[in-house]
C-alpha cells in the first residue's frame, strides 16, 4: 500500500472509531479538541546499519561518519470525547546527515564504497501514528492514561559518494502508549511522563518523553524536557539500530 493510501486510512479510522465510540456513548459527543506542537534539537548516540542484513557490511553513522545534530520538529492533533477518551493523530518527519571518509570497504544495498573514500549519508525516519487512549485517573493534580499507537514508519538510509545507494522503507508498527500528567497540589507546574513502545522478537521501538509542564493559563500548557528514541529491527532484508536524544520544547492547546 503506498504512504498517501496510508496516511489517508488512518484518518479514515479515526473518523470512524471517534463516530462509534460516540454511537456507543452519546455522552462522548462531548469533545474537545487538543493540538500540540513540539520543536527540538536531536542527536545520535547510535546509528548502526547492516543493508542486507545477511551480506552487506555492518557500520556507524556515527562512529565511522560523524552525524550532526539536526532541528526537528513533530505534531499532534486530537479529540477528547467525555474527558477520558482522547483520539490523536501525530506526524513526526525527522532527517539526520552524516559525512566523513571510510577507512574500510563498505558494501550498502549492493554497492561497495571504497575505503579512503569521501561518503555523505542521509538518515530519514518519518513517523505517522494514530493513537487511542482512555484515562483511568483524571482529576487537577494527577492523570494516568493508557491506549494502543498505530504507526507508519516511512525510513529512507542512503549513500552518497563516487556511487550512490539508498534503502527505503515503508511499515507498521503496532505500540503501547502510557501517559502520565502530574501537577501537585493547585499549582501550574508539572511533570509530565509519555512513551510509545514495544518490544518484538523482529526488533523494537521506543518512544519516551519526560518533561516539566507550566500551564500560564487555562487552555494552554508548555512543556520542556528530554525525549529519547531508541529501536530498530534485524533481518535477512536490513539490520538497522539508532538510539537518539532530544532537547524538546513544546505547547499543547486545548480548544
Amino acid at each position: 500500500m503506498h504512504l498517501t493510501q496510508l496516511r489517508r486510512a488512518f484518518g479514515q479510522i479515526a473518523l470512524v472509531a471517534a463516530a462509534t465510540l460516540t454511537w456507543l456513548n452519546p455522552e462522548l459527543a462531548r469533545a474537545e479538541v487538543e493540538a500540540e506542537f513540539e520543536t527540538a534539537v536531536v542527536a545520535a548516540t547510535r546509528n548502526d546499519v547492516q543493508i542486507p542484513g545477511d551480506s552487506g557490511t555492518r557500520f556507524s553513522l556515527v562512529d565511522d561518519l560523524s552525524t550532526s545534530a539536526a532541528p526537528a520538529f513533530r505534531v499532534r492533533a486530537g479529540v477528547r470525547l467525555a474527558e477520558r477518551h482522547l483520539i490523536t493523530a501525530l506526524y513526526a518527519p525527522l532527517r539526520l546527515n552524516a559525512s566523513g571518509e571510510l577507512d574500510r570497504d563498505i558494501v550498502f544495498a549492493g554497492t561497495t564504497f571504497g575505503a579512503g573514500s569521501p561518503v555523505y549519508a542521509v538518515y530519514r525516519f518519518d513517523s505517522y501514528r494514530l493513537t487511542y487512549r482512555y484515562s483511568f485517573v483524571q482529576d487537577d493534580a494527577l492523570q494516568l492514561a493508557a491506549g494502543f499507537t498505530g504507526k507508519i514508519r516511512d525510513a529512507e538510509i542512503a549513500l552518497y559518494g563516487a556511487e550512490t545507494a539508498r534503502k527505503t522503507n515503508t511499515g507498521f508498527v503496532p505500540l503501547l502508549n502510557l501517559h502520565a500528567e502530574w501537577k501537585p497540589g493547585s499549582g501550574s507546574w508539572g511533570i509530565l511522563f509519555d512513551a510509545d513502545a514495544l518490544a518484538a522478537p523482529q526488533g523494537r521501538a521506543e518512544d519516551v518523553l519526560l518533561a516539566l509542564t507550566w500551564a500560564p493559563r487555562d487552555g494552554v500548557d508548555l512543556y520542556a524536557g528530554y525525549r529519547t528514541l531508541e529501536g530498530g529491527a534485524e533481518n535477512d532484508e536490513v539490520y538497522s539500530f539508532a538510539w537518539l536524544h532530544y532537547g524538546a520544547l513544546g505547547v499543547r492547546l486545548r480548544l
